[in-house]
Formats: structure tokens, sequence, C-alpha cells
């Protein structure tokens, strides 16, 4: 019996060629009975912090597996292929942050390997294309209740490379965050939850006051983008519980030339 119920799938493929198929088509030899759930394969080009972003969002809602997640602008260098288990949730990529968030948020115990196994890869492996030629196989493997230590040599968890961790200030009167990703529609995600917003008395309904740089907008806090008019701006709790920034029909991100980074705080607006 298979140890884990899918193989999930991220990438910054795009669909434009036969890259996720062929990905596809070697788990699907190695493991057939496993379903693979593509998360998405349009992650901009070489986004890593998009890509962890999207993963860490998403696993919380799959069911055990193996989630293979190739953002991989250093593809043929030094840096390691590895796998994670982190509480029931195996995450296999490469070592460059794009698995950090979603292993920190999957539990404990967590343990890392090096794929250091050759003989559990596609041969000849592609210098270009360790999706196919080492994750794939791996992953499948791993589905098929392959030992994680058969797959290569223990690493400290603590060694590998993460990503900074979105941050978030409360004070008295609001909270600092900064926008943590921006989805294909515009809308701006904070590193600011809804419950960050409660504890310092701000629920949808209220109107709060969005501080970026020099510039302060008046944006009405409320619960979907239909509350405001077409082409208004609106601030609501995303499906993830983070505070986002929409246009109702717009783009909010072109709009207010916000992009992954940018310190944003938001208080009540008194006006």
């Amino acid at each position: 019996m298979a140890a884990f119920h899918c193989i999930s799938f991220l990438t910054d493929y795009g669909l434009e060629d036969g890259f996720v198929a062929a990905c596809h088509g070697v788990m699907a030899r190695l493991s057939p009975a496993i379903p693979i759930i593509d998360i998405t394969h349009l992650v901009p080009p070489g986004d890593v912090r998009r890509g962890a972003a999207v993963l860490a969002q998403t696993v919380p809602y799959l069911p055990a597996g193996v989630h293979v997640a190739v953002v991989d602008p250093g593809v043929g260098t030094a840096r390691r292929a590895i796998a994670v288990r982190a509480g029931e949730q195996v995450f296999v990529g490469p070592d460059n942050g794009v698995l950090s968030w979603a292993a920190l948020g999957a539990g404990e115990p967590r343990r890392a390997y090096e794929l250091t196994n050759t003989e559990l890869w596609q041969q000849p492996v592609s210098t270009t294309f360790h999706g196919r030629d080492i994750f794939a196989p791996v992953a499948a493997h791993i589905a098929n209740g392959l030992a994680l230590d058969a797959a290569g040599d223990e690493v400290e968890f603590d060694a590998l490379v993460a990503l900074p961790r979105p941050t978030c200030v409360i004070t008295d009167g609001g909270a600092e965050g900064e926008v943590l990703t921006v989805d294909r529609f515009g809308n701006i995600q904070l590193s600011v939850t809804a419950a960050d917003l409660e504890q310092v008395g701000l629920r949808a309904g209220a109107a709060l006051a969005v501080r970026v740089g020099e510039r302060r907008l008046s944006v009405p806090y409320r619960e979907a983008f239909g509350s405001v008019p077409a082409g208004e701006l609106v601030a609501y709790a995303d499906s993830a519980g983070w505070v986002a920034l929409a246009v109702n029909g717009g783009n909010a991100a072109g709009r207010l030339g916000l992009s992954p980074g940018a310190r944003v705080r938001l208080t009540a607006d008194p006006a």
C-alpha cells in the first residue's frame, strides 16, 4: 500500500512546452496508483519567493503527500537537491528556500536529506532539467513507500537554505508588514493577518489608513470585493487569512505600484 495519498507538483515551467508532461510521465510510470495534483506551473520564472508562498498556502489543504516544488534558477550548480519530512508531509526540490515556508508550516518532526542516491534518478541526468531527472523519480519512489534515508544522506534541517519569514509588527495603533505576494489578478497579499488587525481592534467594516512610504490611502476593510463599487480599492481577509488589497474588477498592484517586499502600515482611519 502506498505511503502517501498524492504527489503535488509546483513549478515555473509554464504550459507552452512539454516540461510538465515529461515530469508527469516519469512519476506516473514509477507510481501509477498515486494521483498527481498540479498546484501551479505559472510561478513567474525564477521567483522562488512566490513559489514558496503558494506552496505553503496550498499544502494545508492537501492530503498527506509528497510535494514537489521546482523553481530552480540554480539548476546545474552546486545547490543541493533535497527531501524534507515535516509532520505527515514530504517536500522534494532544490535547496534554495522554495520548500522552507511549507516545511516550517507542516509541523514536526522535521528531517532533511540530500538526494545523493543516483540509482533513483532518471538517467542520463540533464544539467538543466532536474525536475524530470531527479525530483520527479525520487518523489515517485518516496510516494511508493521508499524510506527517506534510502534517497540520500541526512543533513541538518537548520542548515538548509531558508527564505526570511514574512514580518509583521503590531503596535498600539496598527500593524506594519510587507507585500507577501501579488497574484495574477493584481491582488496584494500582505504579511498581516486578519487576527493581527483584530488585536488592535480593526475588523471588517472599519476604514483603514494604508501607508506606503509617504503615501496615505483611505481603504475600506470589507469581507468581499463586491462590497465596494467597481474600480474602488478594498482591503479584505483572503482565503489564507492574510489581509489583502484589491480593486473590485481591477488590478491593485498596477494601481499602487507595489511589489513583493514593499513595506505597508495599516491603522484605523479617523476620517
